[in-house]
């Protein structure tokens, strides 16, 4: 038995090794960009690749395994070893020809090799070869014939032939399973609550020590997986040009003045995003009373937006709309897809370029919806989520309750440069309602909990604002709270079609504020993805590459927001809002009869909106 399970090992150990290998010659490829990288960030390179690469490992051994316990259970099944010599030199010649056309991808776009380079070769290959001509020739089939070599010569000095097939059945079938559970953790990436994605790979601020780190056919494995539903637009209305054009109307920046309501021009920002703060625990927003007492104390002294709807439904796409000003995508998700979310703008890359300091907490764990890879590769310097929390604080079923990262934070502002740009992501108002403490609201029922939760977030918002008041950066900070997207609950009876549903606050807080503006409320229709725009032009700068991003502080904005979610759309102006189904091709929500002209132009431009944002997601 011994025998047996030492051959596994080794064969998993060669294809360790290789993907070490492959790594490498990356590296080495592209060692004059790495010319101020030192040797630990170099190191780390390896060590976190490695765990992708036992995912990959083990999605690669799936085959062999199945077929290695069925010849060592089963009484005369036999297969010649050349099989999985014949298999493993196929995978050292296809990964090491992926290897060496990946250089040319990387320099080219900036991104490891994906679907898209493949659709791209097939589809225009003149371009493709035009764009390949550059690649040095003879130093690309050196590196090629050096892989398939090593690759080839590592097995042969690492994996030999050979299975004992004694010993009892039953213990053999015992074991069998308990490798077969083994490679299946490896593939998934351990016990942990996230499965493998590509930022448990991910650790520097240096994209090309990420993509170094990330395993390149893992990542080529799981883009052709999310691929089946790129390359067609599914929300396909209209013309190319025709939604353009109405898309261009709805989103051109107008002209003139907008309010202003700032007193200061370089102020610090924090931006506090709550997880599931729907409207409907919002009281100023017709929402249950009771639920948010420092919610309201807030609004009574700040500026708050009181029309505005979420994106979307789910976190990854609420922080890519407010931090990105980019829309949710119906069934994909940007930020899950790194060839694509690195182009997206972002408002921490914005003002990192402006001199800004930034920083993001979170309680839980960052790589959850690949969002680690999202937020370095948007130029968060400092990263702050459950692995910086002692055990004690981790009492949560995601990690650490909202109020000790309220107070790390706390801590760590007093300390970071100003000006700073500094984000938090709430989460204790997440299923399963978990409270550190006992419950606001009595009783076991879900609609309860959640109101407890909500009510517990709010609590530590409340102490949060008390306790920066005492800090000598407090009168020079903005702060804006806004929730990642709604929720059913507390109400429980709201549909996933339902505007209600998606209807969030947005406040603007702090001494920052001109005092004439302190407890107004702006009614102006608007969604989370127009903060960007907001926030931006009361401070001069660029706010042009948010182009899905209005201004709401701008008189001639239109009244006009869109949601999404898996099969349907919907929209709002100061009119009338609607829900479209996209599988039934259907009406199903109105909140008013309105006009049939006026329903059908609302019901054209989220069509058109929705067209224009996936073929957006689709070109990136």
């Amino acid at each position: 038995m011994f025998r047996n399970l030492t051959l596994l090992v080794r064969y998993f150990t060669f294809w360790i090794l290789f993907f070490f290998l492959e790594r490498l010659v990356f590296i080495l490829y592209n060692a004059d960009k790495l010319k101020s990288t030192s040797f630990i960030e170099i190191v780390q390179v390896f060590l976190y690749g490695l765990w992708m690469d036992a995912s990959m490992v083990g999605y690669i051994c799936v085959v062999p395994l199945l077929l290695f316990v069925l010849i060592w259970v089963i009484r005369g099944f036999r297969l010649p070893f050349r099989i999985l010599k014949i298999y493993s030199y196929f995978l050292i010649v296809l990964f090491s020809i992926i290897t060496v056309v990946n250089f040319n991808i990387y320099r080219e776009w900036g991104t490891k090799i994906n679907y898209r380079a493949f659709e791209f070769a097939f589809g225009s290959p003149t371009e493709a070869i035009a764009s390949s001509v550059s690649s040095p020739l003879f130093l690309t089939l050196f590196i090629l014939v050096v892989l398939i070599a090593g690759g080839v010569l590592l097995f042969r000095l690492l994996v030999k032939p050979g299975i004992e097939k004694q010993g009892n059945i039953f213990l053999k079938i015992s074991v069998g399973l308990f490798i077969m559970g083994l490679n299946f953790l490896a593939i998934r990436g351990g016990w942990q609550l996230a499965p493998m994605n590509e930022s448990m790979a991910y650790f520097s601020l240096k994209p090309l020590l990420n993509y170094a780190s990330v395993n390149t056919e893992w990542s080529l494995i799981h883009d052709f997986m999310n691929a089946r539903y790129s390359s067609k637009n599914v929300y396909s209305f209209f013309k190319p040009a025709e939604a353009k054009a109405i898309v261009k109307e709805l989103y051109t920046k107008p002209d003139g003045i907008n309010m202003q309501v700032l007193s200061v021009a370089k102020p610090n920002i924090v931006v506090i995003i709550m997880e599931s703060f729907t409207g409907n625990v919002v009281e100023s927003l017709g929402g249950e009373k009771g639920i948010d007492p420092e919610m309201e104390k807030l609004i009574a002294g700040g500026l708050f937006f009181n029309e505005v709807y979420s994106s979307g439904s789910r976190t990854d796409k609420g922080v890519v709309s407010v931090l990105s000003a980019f829309p949710a995508q119906g069934k994909r998700s940007i930020m899950k897809e790194n060839s694509k979310q690195v182009k997206l703008p972002a408002l921490s890359t914005t003002f990192a370029q402006k001199g800004y300091s930034t920083s993001f907490y979170y309680g839980g764990e960052s790589r959850f919806f690949n969002m680690k890879s999202y937020l370095l590769s948007h130029n968060y310097q400092k990263i702050i989520d459950r692995n910086d929390f002692p055990n004690l604080d981790l009492s949560s079923k995601w990690g650490a309750y909202d109020g000790p990262v309220y107070t790390k934070m706390l801590a760590e502002l007093t300390d970071q440069q100003a000006p700073f740009f500094s984000t938090f992501l709430t989460l204790t108002n997440h299923e399963p309602f978990d409270l550190p403490g006992r419950s606001h609201f009595p009783g076991d029922d879900t609609g309860n909990k959640f109101r407890s939760t909500a009510y517990y977030a709010d609590s530590c918002l409340g102490a949060f604002i008390r306790e920066a008041k005492k800090k000598s950066w407090y009168k020079n900070t903005l702060f804006i709270m806004v929730a990642d997207h709604g929720h059913y609950l507390p109400k429980g009876d709201l549909e996933i079609s339902d505007p209600q549903r998606y209807r969030i606050p947005l406040l603007f807080f702090g001494e920052v504020i001109k005092p004439e503006f302190r407890g107004v409320k702006i009614k102006k229709v608007g969604n989370q993805t127009d903060i960007a725009a907001t926030l931006l032009n009361q401070l001069g700068m660029d706010s042009n590459p948010y182009v899905w991003s209005k201004d709401l502080l701008h008189p001639k904005s239109p009244d006009f927001s869109f949601f999404n979610w898996d099969y349907g759309l919907g929209v709002i102006n100061a009119d009338q809002a609607l829900s479209y189904e996209t599988v039934g091709k259907s009406v199903i929500y109105k909140r008013s009869p309105g006009s049939k002209a006026g329903n059908e132009k609302l019901l054209r431009d989220v069509k058109a909106c929705m067209q224009e944002v996936y073929q957006e997601f689709i070109d990136y």
